[in-house]
């Protein structure tokens, strides 16, 4: 059974973590699968920063989900199983409510008079959108990359509401590297002519800003050794002038830049790249030398990383794991060779769906 998108109305007293309201707020989401009577087999995905609520296809005539191998009948997250969720993040463009949304005072988009945004803030609302459907406790909380850091915030802000997790590719906090790479990124768009203070228009989009960023995460996202396999050096092509793109992997980040640079609004991207930056989950110890996690209360919990990822290395996950087990928590550690990076989550279908499939398996 499969529903396609719906629209979850925000309360209008919903009040941001740092300060602000907004009137009229949606949460745009898909739901897989079918709830239990006693719907107590709901899962909730927690998304990255530029995917949106189309996880998977809905009938073989749908377009394929950013996670299409890991979600449907008899895969990973198998929704014979489970009733699966997942929204477009408050704040972004896909759907949702966020700084390209109109703002019901004035008729005009919000830009930057949208609430400054955090993570906190997408855990709750998905949180409101989940109890609006009746469901009082997840049996899971599924989040990769900037989605493994809202399903801490979740949990750090509502300790009771999920009794799994799956933790992949994130941490506690956004290490040095990940945030020097995100604000390389926020200040080529911000720098970018057509931005304009936010006021660009489709005519006149901050396209060099947005393809200078997507360039900059592009190199982050992958492995330098996946890059060696996949661009031989000895490929070249003739550029079009002085220093033009000659070499394959030049190419390739032209190709997926120009992809991407009208597919995402430039202020959402700001607002959640910024909201990756600003989570702290280590700040929720309440004294020092204290467990962040402390009074959260999960039966169990997988927590995945790849090897050969820059943007949220290996020994977050293991600080992770090791606080898990300190709450004694019944949680696993998976460090995978995968090649591909931070996006192995995204690539390396085998080895993830193995992993996620197996552990759900276990918390029948």
């Amino acid at each position: 059974m499969a529903n396609y998108l719906k629209l979850f109305q925000i309360p209008d007293n919903f009040r941001f973590h740092r300060g602000g309201l907004i009137e009229g707020g949606i949460l745009a989401y898909e739901t897989w699968g079918k709830l239990s009577p006693d719907k107590n087999n709901a899962v909730l995905i927690l998304t990255g920063l530029s995917a949106d609520s189309h996880a998977a296809s809905h009938s073989a005539h749908d377009t394929a989900g950013w996670w299409e191998y890991m979600i449907g009948p008899d895969k990973a997250i198998d929704t014979n199983q489970w009733f699966v969720i997942c929204a477009s993040s408050l704040g972004s463009c896909k759907g949702s409510t966020g700084p390209c949304s109109p703002n019901p005072a004035t008729g005009q988009p919000y830009r930057f008079d949208f609430p400054d945004l955090t993570l906190e803030d997408i855990a709750n609302s998905s949180k409101m959108l989940c109890e609006s459907l009746g469901i009082d406790q997840l049996h899971a909380t599924v989040g990769p990359s900037m989605g493994g850091m809202t399903a801490l915030a979740l949990l750090l802000n509502h300790k009771n509401y999920s009794r799994h997790l799956i933790h992949i590719a994130s941490g506690m906090a956004s290490p040095p590297f990940s945030t020097a790479i995100r604000s390389l990124q926020r200040e080529a768009i911000l720098k970018d002519e057509n931005f304009n203070k936010g006021y660009y228009s489709a005519a006149n989009w901050p396209e060099e800003g947005m393809k200078f960023a997507r360039k900059i995460g592009m190199l982050s996202y992958r492995s330098a050794a996946e890059w060696r396999e996949r661009f031989p050096r000895s490929l070249k092509q003739v550029p079009e002038h002085d220093f033009g793109i000659e070499f394959p992997v030049e190419s390739y980040l032209e190709h997926h830049a120009n992809q991407f640079i009208h597919k995402f609004d430039p202020i959402s991207y700001l607002y959640l790249s910024r909201a990756m930056d600003w989570f702290n989950g280590d700040a929720y110890a309440t004294k020092q030398s204290q467990n962040p996690l402390h009074g959260v209360n999960l039966q169990s919990a997988l927590v995945i990383g790849a090897h050969t990822d820059l943007l949220f290395p290996v020994d977050l996950q293991q600080g992770l794991y090791q606080k898990l087990i300190d709450i004694d928590c019944s949680a696993q550690l998976s460090i995978t060779d995968s090649i591909q990076g931070h996006d192995a989550f995204l690539v390396d279908q085998d080895v993830f769906s193995g992993l996620v499939g197996d552990y759900l398996n276990q918390t029948v």
